[in-house]
């Protein structure tokens, strides 16, 4: 058991360095630019080339993934993760940077898809959801701590600083992966065809929009996490670095509260995750204007944005429990067009109304998902496609079991 946690911990080490090299580009773009001699906007497509290679490849690459070595997959993975930081710390050519944000972007739905199913599959079925949030939480840490570090990093030492440490925690990983993942080859896997037909169902596709509008919901706002405290609150920049951090510790909290609720009854979360969306941008609408209510609003925003990544993916998960590792990169790529729909929409509602009105935004998404749930639920349980799991992935079958009871 002591070493199925190291396991799981080793694959949330994992996760950590692929939101650090994911996300942390987007606090050193100031300093990329400079650099390598590019304009502001053409170093914001390092951030947006990498999300759309995700939405676009996730799937596919997953499924082209599905017949090899579980170890073999998350070890090359994560590999490319640490040579890509390399080549960025190295590089002074804008073309070769950009290579290498699209070739890690090709892999990063491939090692969550395999990385979730794997600790689910390590487990007793019982203690499947707290494994995933487990792994889940190497995302949360990378937002409080990966994030701001690489920022750190590329201010106070260097560009290339910032980006050793994304090559050394993914090497790290890489090294725990070949140390502690047990060889895993494929048995019985599930044909293209067979996974591919989870499609087929009316059910799946209610699931992936309200997976959309949730993550619009969160990212229609939090994408403007630092101008909506400036502008409506009147932070300075040290309060908003502060409030980045507070919110990213909170949401370390807020995901394991988060995998409780969902072990106890994973429908009735599921569907108070959205309207709690909706108190909290009420919430902010309220009490924006004033500094120290919004500091313990903003505590309040970190417990619940938290939830969207967890209760997404396994109400998805849910679905798709005879194709965990597909319904995984399905999961991934449809949170980031989510991300991408929500950033563009708050983008728009900021450069119209003002930052005070993102708030309506989110609740706008945060409506739209419920009801999208709600209608998911009306049609009931697929049986067929939510109790059946593929035999060479027993454990990932408990993603679609927990909490069935309404």
């Amino acid at each position: 058991m002591r070493k199925t946690s190291l396991t799981v911990l080793v694959l949330a080490l994992g996760v950590f360095g692929i939101i650090t090299t994911e996300m942390g580009m987007v606090g050193v773009l100031p300093q990329v630019s400079a650099e390598l001699g590019v304009t502001p906007s053409t170093a914001g497509w390092l951030v947006g080339v990498f999300a759309l290679v995700i939405a676009v490849s996730g799937p596919f690459t997953t499924l082209l993934a599905s017949g090899i070595d579980r170890k073999k997959v998350l070890a090359a993975a994560i590999a490319v993760f640490a040579v890509s930081n390399a080549v960025y710390a190295l590089t002074t050519q804008y073309e070769v940077m950009l290579a290498f944000r699209v070739i890690p972007a090709l892999f990063h739905p491939v090692f969550f898809a395999v990385a979730l199913a794997t600790a689910a599959r390590l487990v007793p079925a019982k203690d499947a959801t707290r494994a995933t949030t487990t792994v889940f939480a190497g995302v949360t840490v990378g937002f409080a701590f990966g994030v701001p570090l690489t920022s750190y990093l590329a201010e106070h030492l260097s560009l290339a600083s910032a980006f050793w440490f994304g090559a050394l925690v993914n090497l790290v990983a890489f090294l725990g992966i070949l140390r502690f993942v047990p060889s895993m080859p494929v048995g019985q896997r599930a044909s293209y065809g067979a996974q591919l037909s989870i499609l087929k169902r009316t059910r799946m596709w209610l699931t992936i929009a309200s997976v959309v509008l949730v993550f619009a919901a969160m990212f229609s706002v939090y994408g403007y996490f630092a101008e909506y405290l400036g502008q409506v609150t009147h932070m300075d920049g040290t309060w908003v670095s502060a409030m980045l951090m507070a919110f990213g510790i909170v949401m370390i909290l807020g995901n394991f509260a988060f995998g409780s609720l969902l072990r106890h009854n994973l429908v009735r979360t599921v569907v108070a995750y959205p309207a709690l969306c909706l108190l909290v941008y009420v919430l902010l609408y309220a009490v924006g204007p004033l500094f120290a209510p919004m500091v313990l609003a903003v505590l309040v925003w970190g417990a619940v944005h938290s939830g969207g990544l967890i209760v997404s993916q396994s109400w998805l998960g849910r679905d798709a429990s005879d194709a965990p590792e597909f319904g995984n990169s399905l999961f991934i790529s449809f949170s980031n067009l989510g991300i991408t729909i929500g950033t563009a929409v708050g983008g728009w509602v900021l450069a119209e109304y003002g930052a005070r009105q993102l708030a309506w935004a989110g609740s706008g998404f945060a409506v739209a998902a419920l009801i999208v749930t709600a209608l998911r639920l009306s049609l009931g349980a697929d049986r067929g496609g939510e109790r059946q799991a593929v035999p060479s992935e027993p454990g990932a079958q408990a993603l679609g079991e927990v909490g069935f009871e309404v």
